[in-house]
């Protein structure tokens, strides 16, 4: 099969794109063929060995932590799907990843693709949505009448908390770039901050939930505009503790558990017409380098989708 994969961690001169066995399957995985994966920027620090640490790996390493596709194969204690289903994911980060054009998955972390989408705007999902709807909704637990700052609003996984938080009724404040500020009301914001030329903390007040999704001195002023006994939740770093009883707020940090049922959760919304994909630009496999140099700027609007093969 088609893969992309790194032999050795550093740059996007790593990135090799060339032909790998085609994976076997345990019996509670589905065979996955892919017809698109995405590109978040957990791949590349991945790729540069930031979590070398964390997440060994052996190389070859296939990247990628989205897909779409078709079933191909099932395990024989699969009970769930079957050969021909539609599906999307967010494989585990311990297994070999998505750039390639079939991925083994657990069916625990598999879902139906939504039936009203395409397969490049379903692997611009998983990774990304799952992380907004945990932060929101198991972490913070936003509710109606509510009012939520999102940092980033019109990056990967802000775009999708913008629409989230709105599904859970809340006011939603996002910091963009005023090139942005259209893009991100039309996705539900209600407020739009250019971080460019204004100060977000001078001008928002009482506010209920932060979703940290910048880190530093973002993170650092976040604490002001809490009210009491609210929360800031990040996905880039633990927020200060001194702070946090400074301001009497409550925080929260996680990194992401892919679970299927959360994502069929997702998919449900999605064919409802409450969350809608973002796709921002879409590479063919053999320009994965070209993507993650984009992902790199922070400066990609909505997803950044790989096409594995022709959709249906």
């Amino acid at each position: 099969m088609k893969a992309v994969y790194i032999e050795s961690y550093g740059d996007t001169n790593q990135l090799k794109y060339g032909d790998l066995p085609i994976p076997d399957i345990g019996p509670k995985d589905v065979l996955v063929e892919a017809y698109a994966a995405s590109v978040n920027p957990v791949d590349w620090k991945i790729r540069e060995g930031y979590l070398k640490e964390r997440l060994p790996y052996p190389f070859p390493l296939i990247l990628g932590w989205d897909v779409a596709g078709v079933v191909a194969k099932v395990g024989e204690k699969v009970e769930h799907f079957q050969v021909g289903d539609e599906v999307f994911s967010r494989p585990a980060t311990e297994r070999n990843g998505t750039y390639a054009e079939y991925v083994p998955v657990d069916e625990r972390l598999l879902a139906k693709k939504p039936t009203n989408i395409t397969f490049e705007e379903a692997a611009a999902v998983p990774l990304a949505g799952l992380t907004a709807w945990e932060a929101l909704h198991e972490i913070a637990n936003v509710s109606p009448g509510q009012k939520v700052l999102i940092h980033g609003g019109a990056g990967g996984v802000g775009i999708y908390a913008i629409q989230l938080a709105k599904v859970f009724g809340a006011y939603v404040a996002t910091t963009a770039s005023s090139a942005n500020a259209a893009f991100v009301k039309s996705y539900g914001a209600d407020e739009v901050i250019d971080y460019h030329t204004e100060a977000f903390e001078a001008r928002l007040i009482d506010y209920d939930v932060v979703f940290d999704t910048i880190g530093g001195d973002v993170q650092a002023k976040s604490f002001q505009i809490l009210k009491p006994s609210g929360m800031l939740v990040s996905i880039v770093s633990l927020p200060d503790a001194k702070q946090a009883d400074k301001y009497g707020v409550r925080t929260g940090y996680f990194f992401l558990q892919p679970d299927g049922e959360k994502l069929a959760r997702l998919g449900s919304l999605i064919e409802q017409g409450k969350l809608r994909p973002v796709v921002g630009a879409v590479f063919p496999l053999e320009q994965t380098a070209e993507a993650h140099l984009l992902s790199e700027t922070h400066h990609a609007r909505g997803k950044i989708v790989l096409s594995i093969r022709e959709g249906r």
